[in-house]
């Protein structure tokens, strides 16, 4: 089972104690912050800073929290994948870029979204005109509005993988390894896309280390390896992964809103306890195979809809 150990602030702990609270456990050990289940991964914080992660994926898990922590390691370049970044070249962001990024992957309802999308430094004025900014920073109904323009010019490629796919591949695949197969597909199709054209460099949203990420994708056809670079919120380095984002965060929920309709109940997105109640109705409804056209089962949430709706199979 792999471990990785960070030390994290009071401020941080305090905060990652918040984001992990859908996946408490009842109980911590002595000397324990908080301890908590996420997918297969366990997390215990202890009040001195200490986190450890422990699971297959909890290389993936720690990595989210790296940036953060006192301990976080030093940028290196990219051949031999140590940073959790890596550096970008001088006046990088006025460069013509494939960015790719994801949604959904922590939401209990829906899709996991990937999209890749090339921008070429003509493009970038149009861009900034047209509001293309970080998708946090932007309501649903302008990320729509943008989505629905860059869609109309822009070379990308979207691979939405609904619940029933993403749990039919789950058990035999991390979601770490799921997703950087899927973000080095939709990048080779991009580049199919502009050739003879090529990109000047690719940049990817962060979400796991460098070196894990060309693992995963170690058995795939096609290995896209040349001018990859990876930045946490990568959005603020290149309008490319921020127009990236709002596709994907376009395509995200315009499934939730299919979904809702088929189900004829309001599907929401997060991980929350309201998306308890909504999986223990579906549960009362179908079973299981109901719920899982739905929702990633492997999220704790499923569990505790079933204790909702008194669920024993």
């Amino acid at each position: 089972m792999a471990n990785e150990v960070l030390t994290v602030s009071p401020k941080i702990l305090k905060e990652m104690k918040n984001y992990y609270q859908n996946y408490l456990k009842s109980s911590t050990p002595p000397g324990g912050n908080f301890a908590a289940k996420k997918a297969a991964v366990n997390i215990t914080a202890y009040n001195s800073g200490k986190v450890l992660f422990q699971g297959h994926s909890a290389q993936q898990e720690a990595a989210l929290w790296a940036s953060k922590a006192m301990n976080k390691p030093t940028k290196k370049s990219s051949s031999n994948g140590s940073s959790l970044n890596t550096p970008l070249p001088v006046g990088f962001r006025n460069w013509s870029v494939i960015g790719s990024d994801e949604v959904g992957n922590g939401s209990y309802f829906g899709p996991l979204s990937v999209v890749a999308a090339y921008v070429d430094q003509s493009q970038l004025p149009l861009l900034k005109e047209l509001g293309v900014r970080d998708s946090k920073d932007m309501k649903d109904a302008e990320i729509i509005t943008v989505a629905k323009d860059l869609i109309t010019f822009l070379p990308y490629s979207l691979l939405n993988v609904m619940p029933q796919k993403y749990n039919a591949i789950q058990p035999t695949m991390t979601q770490g390894k799921m997703k950087a197969v899927l973000h080095n597909q939709a990048i080779g199709h991009v580049m199919m896309k502009i050739q003879p054209a090529t990109p000047d460099a690719i940049l990817i949203d962060q979400f796991e280390l460098p070196a894990t990420y060309f693992k995963h994708i170690q058995d795939q056809p096609q290995k896209i390896k040349d001018a990859v670079y990876f930045q946490t919120k990568g959005e603020g380095h290149h309008l490319a992964v921020a127009a990236a984002s709002i596709i994907a965060r376009y395509a995200f929920l315009k499934s939730l809103d299919e979904l809702t309709a088929e189900a004829k109940l309001k599907i929401p997105s997060g991980a929350g306890s309201n998306v308890d109640l909504v999986a223990a109705k579906l549960l009362k409804r179908g079973g299981l195979p109901l719920l899982g056209k739905y929702a990633k089962l492997h999220f704790a949430n499923t569990e505790k809809a079933k204790k909702i709706a008194g669920f024993s199979n």
